[in-house]
């Protein structure tokens, strides 16, 4: 057996000799099946899709950084030597990946890096069409020297927190958890001593891409991905809010996967005034059809297609795959009197973005429906989530994939949230 040691084998890869490593054959070989690169500012994943479960270890060397992750009870094969060919020029994390045969039963992956990362490396069970995955996370350190936009910043340093359990569900974090967003400024004219009047800071409204990265949500029956055109639909939503005066964020704006705790967390953190998570509707069927929005419900789904649509995205976080690390459930002490008038001001909320989008699209229903979607339990805020068309339904499809309707239903939602604050309503939360 040809014995390489760590400095030798870097050697051999460096040299574009390791696939001529020949592994010996043996029993219970599992298959790496597919592999794939999510490159963003925020953090880059890499994730091997395997046949079955294989044990793994990591660790890192300096000048210059690498990554090394070694893959046992695998061998070599074409989808693994393809992929140096998936690194991307904008990956602000890799510079080139190198595959090896290490010895008979373990692959060596050696990724060199453009910058000092912290790398969380985790195991996945099979969850949707997906097998095992073993999946590598390169998030930046804190001296990577790199200046970042300040939201970027902050929701970088939650997924930070996420992936060690400082982050609930609810959006709540831990004592241990140090994310600073800075609060929200009052940008207009002090009032003068003489002036009693009280001024309100800037409306608050954090937009909420449904899916990404590795998680596409539903795809329609020509390929179109729910997380291409939520994203589309929600930035579109943001330039819209964005001139009538409000202040926005968003909790994606790249393809990159957000865990739903982390995503009701930057909600939270920014004492947002308003949620609103953009979505496209999914059935098993061809035949449903329509425009909705959702709100939600601490009990019982108030109908079959609800709790069907919540059940689909509250999985979103096992698709997209996140590090299971304690238990992340909502404390259901938090669903008391603050969390029903929250779900009665996000039922309004939703009916007057309900009644403007019955002007762009029809209705799948004519009321608010509501469910246990994860998204939507931040106690504090009011929060909905907007289903724009049926991506599983032809033509609603066909709907979506214009940019057209794009504007026109982000328009609508824009205005259903202006008609609630003007309504009044929301001013005992202001």
């Amino acid at each position: 057996m040809l014995r390489i040691n760590r400095r030798g084998v870097l050697q051999v890869l460096g040299a574009g000799a390791c696939a001529s490593l020949t592994p010996k054959a043996f029993a219970n070989n599992a298959q790496v099946v597919a592999t794939r690169l999510w490159p963003s500012d925020l953090y880059t994943r890499m994730t091997l899709e395997v046949s079955a479960g294989v044990p793994f270890k990591y660790f890192t060397l300096d000048n210059p950084s690498r990554l090394v992750v070694d893959v046992s009870g695998i061998s070599i094969n074409e989808v693994l030597k393809s992929m140096p060919s998936k690194v991307l020029a904008r990956d602000p994390f890799i510079q080139s990946i190198r595959v090896g045969q290490f010895n008979d039963t373990t692959v060596r992956i050696v990724m060199d890096l453009k910058r000092s990362v912290s790398p969380q490396v985790f195991s996945l069970l099979p969850a949707a069409e997906y097998k095992h995955r073993l999946v590598v996370d390169l998030f930046p350190t804190a001296s990577a020297g790199v200046v970042q936009e300040e939201e970027e910043d902050a929701l970088m340093a939650l997924l930070k927190d996420y992936s060690t359990g400082q982050v609930k569900a609810d959006g709540s974090t831990t004592a241990k958890a140090q994310t600073n967003i800075p609060k929200p400024q009052d940008t207009r004219p002090k009032a003068t001593p003489e002036n009693k009047t009280q001024i309100k800071r800037q409306i608050v409204i954090v937009i909420d891409p449904g899916h990404g990265g590795e998680d596409p949500g539903a795809i329609g029956p020509s390929g179109l991905r729910e997380k291409d055109v939520v994203l589309a639909v929600s930035r579109e939503l943001k330039k819209k809010l964005d001139s009538m005066g409000y202040k926005t964020h968003m909790t994606r704006n790249q393809d990159v996967f957000i865990p739903l705790g982390v995503r009701v967390a930057t909600a939270r953190k920014l004492q947002a005034d308003l949620f609103i998570s953009v979505h496209a509707d999914a059935f098993t069927s061809p035949q449903p059809r329509g425009t909705g929005v959702y709100a939600l419900s601490t009990g019982a789904a108030t109908s079959t297609l609800a709790k069907h649509l919540a059940d689909t995205q509250n999985a979103s976080d096992l698709v997209g795959g996140v590090k299971k690390v304690g238990d992340r459930n909502v404390d259901q002490t938090l669903l008391d009197m603050t969390q029903t008038a929250t779900i009665r001001d996000s039922l309004i909320l939703g009916k007057y973005v309900l009644n403007a989008l019955g002007r762009v699209n029809k209705l799948h229903k004519g009321h608010v429906d509501q469910a246990g979607f994860a998204v939507l339990k931040a106690p504090d805020i009011p929060s909905i989530l907007v289903e724009c068309a049926f991506i599983s339904n032809p033509e609603e499809e066909r709907l979506l994939s214009t940019s057209g309707f794009r504007v026109r239903v982000a328009d609508a939602i824009a205005g259903g949230v202006k008609n609630y604050f003007d309504s009044g309503v929301a001013l005992a939360q202001r």
